[in-house]
C-alpha cells in the first residue's frame, strides 16, 4: 500500500472506531477504558487490573459485577499479546452494551492512537472515556512551518492541533547601521552575503526535515516584514518544497516558537479550505468525465467500481467518508458462500441461492475493503468528506462510491 493510502486508511479506521466507541452506553457503570502509555510496563498494568478485578467482587449488583469482571478478563487477555505498549501507547475499551430487548453483547476495541498518550488511566463508567483522544480526531495530515526574518528562523511541524519545534536558528546577519572605518557599500555587501548564507542554511535544514515526509500537505511561511517574501521569491527552498508553499504568506510578530503559534492561528481558515479544495478538484475531474458523451473515464456505483478496481483499471477511487457499510462473506447450511455488502452486521442473513439462513464467516468495513483492493494495483484512494456540496452529491447521487479510470473497460 502506498504511504499516502496507508496514512489515510489509518486515519479513517481511527475515526470510524471512535464514532462507534462514543455511541455506546452501558446499563450501569460497567464500560471500562484503559490507557497504557509506552512507558508503563505491561506487567504493572496486569497487576493493577487484577486488583481492580478483586475489588469488583464487592459490587452489589450481580449482573454488573459479572460484566465488570468479564470485561477485565477480556482486557487482560488482550494485553497478554503485548510484550510492551506500542510507541504511542495503547487504549482498550471493553464492556457489555445493550442489544435488542434484554440482550447485551460484549464489545472490545483496541486502539493505537495516532499521537502519544503519556498517562496511565483506568476508568469504569456508564460510557467509554474518550476525552484524551478527542483532539486526535482532527485531520492528522501535517504542515511544515517556517517563520523567518533576518535575526532568526524557526522550523516546525503542525499535526492536528499539535505544534512541534523542529529547529531554531539565530542569524549572524549584522544590523544595517554604519560601522566606523568601513565604507557603507562594502558593509552593505557583507550584510547581504551573511543574509544569503543564513537563508541557505534555513533552506537546507528545511529540505532535511520536510522533503521526505509523505504526509506533508503544505508549508506555511510567516514572519514580520518582507524577509519571508524574499526567502520564497528568490527560490532558496528545494524545488519540491516550493510546490508545497501555501499562498498567501502570513504576517507574524515573532519568529521563535510563539511565532509558529501565530502562524498557525493566522492560517486556520486557509488550512480548512485546503483539504476541501483537494477533494473538490477530484470531484470536478469526475464530473468532467461523466459529462462526456461516452461517460469518459468515469464509473460509479459499488458493483461497477469494484469490478474495475479488481482488474486494476481504476486510477483513483473516490469514497464517501459517510459510507457506513460492511463487506461480509456468508455461508448457508447448503455450503453456498456469498460475498455481499450490508448495513447492519446484526441483521439476519439469508442465502440468495437457496433462501436458507446464513452465518457471517468474515467481515470488514466497506472502505477498508476498497483500500485492500487498491493496494494490489497502486490505486489511489481519496476519501471525500460530507462537508461540501460535492461530497454530499457523491453520497446521494452516486451511492458514495465512484472511480476515475486508467482506461475504459467493458
Amino acid at each position: 500500500m502506498s504511504d499516502a493510502n496507508a496514512l489515510d486508511r489509518a486515519r479513517y479506521d481511527f475515526k470510524k472506531a471512535m464514532q462507534e466507541i462514543t455511541s455506546y452506553r452501558g446499563r450501569g457503570t460497567e464500560l471500562i477504558s484503559v490507557y497504557v502509555p509506552n512507558s508503563k510496563l505491561i506487567s504493572d498494568v496486569m497487576a493493577y487490573l487484577r486488583e481492580e478485578q478483586s475489588q469488583a467482587t464487592n459490587i452489589k449488583s450481580k449482573s454488573t459485577m459479572k460484566n465488570v469482571t468479564s470485561a477485565i478478563d477480556s482486557i487482560m487477555s488482550r494485553l497478554r499479546t503485548y510484550k510492551s505498549a506500542p510507541p504511542n501507547g495503547i487504549v482498550i475499551f471493553c464492556g457489555e452494551v445493550p442489544r435488542a430487548g434484554d440482550q447485551t453483547k460484549m464489545v472490545q476495541y483496541t486502539v493505537e492512537p495516532p499521537e502519544e498518550i503519556t498517562t496511565f488511566l483506568y476508568r469504569c463508567d456508564s460510557e467509554f472515556f474518550t476525552e484524551p483522544l478527542d483532539d486526535m480526531l482532527l485531520d492528522k495530515k501535517s504542515y511544515g512551518l517556517i517563520t523567518i526574518d533576518r535575526k532568526e528562523a524557526t522550523l516546525g511541524l503542525l499535526s492536528g492541533s499539535k505544534i512541534t519545534v523542529l529547529k531554531h536558528f539565530d542569524s549572524l546577519v549584522p544590523s544595517k547601521h554604519h560601522q566606523g572605518g568601513q565604507s557603507s557599500v562594502r558593509f552593505e555587501r557583507l550584510i547581504e552575503i551573511a543574509a544569503h548564507e543564513f537563508y541557505k542554511k534555513v533552506a537546507d535544514n528545511a529540505t532535511e526535515v520536510f522533503l521526505n515526509r509523505q504526509e506533508l500537505q503544505g508549508i506555511l511561511v510567516g514572519g514580520p516584514g518582507a524577509t519571508k517574501d524574499f526567502f520564497v521569491k528568490e527560490e532558496y527552498l528545494h524545488h519540491e518544497l516550493r510546490k508545497k508553499v501555501v499562498s498567501p504568506l502570513f504576517d507574524t510578530g515573532y519568529t521563535d516558537e510563539s511565532g509558529l503559534r501565530e502562524l498557525v492561528d493566522a492560517a486556520k481558515d486557509t488550512l480548512t479550505d485546503i483539504q476541501l479544495t483537494v477533494e473538490k478538484e477530484y470531484m470536478q475531474r469526475l464530473f468532467r468525465e461523466i459529462r462526456k458523451p461516452d461517460g469518459g473515464l468515469s464509473l460509479y456505483g459499488e458493483d461497477h467500481v469494484r469490478s474495475a478496481a479488481e482488474v486494476g483499471a481504476a486510477e483513483i477511487l473516490l469514497l464517501s467518508e459517510s459510507l457506513d457499510k460492511y463487506r461480509v462473506e456468508t455461508e448457508c447450511n447448503s455450503g453456498h458462500r456469498i460475498k455481499a455488502t450490508v448495513l447492519d452486521l446484526d441483521e439476519k442473513m439469508t442465502c440468495p441461492e437457496c433462501g436458507q439462513p446464513a452465518k457471517i464467516l468474515d467481515q470488514k468495513d466497506l472502505i477498508d475493503d476498497f483500500f485492500e483492493i487498491a493496494d494490489g494495483f497502486n490505486t489511489k484512494v481519496q476519501l471525500i468528506s460530507g462537508d461540501s456540496e460535492e461530497g454530499d452529491m457523491l453520497l446521494k447521487a452516486f451511492g458514495g462510491i465512484a472511480a476515475i479510470l486508467r482506461y475504459r473497460i467493458g
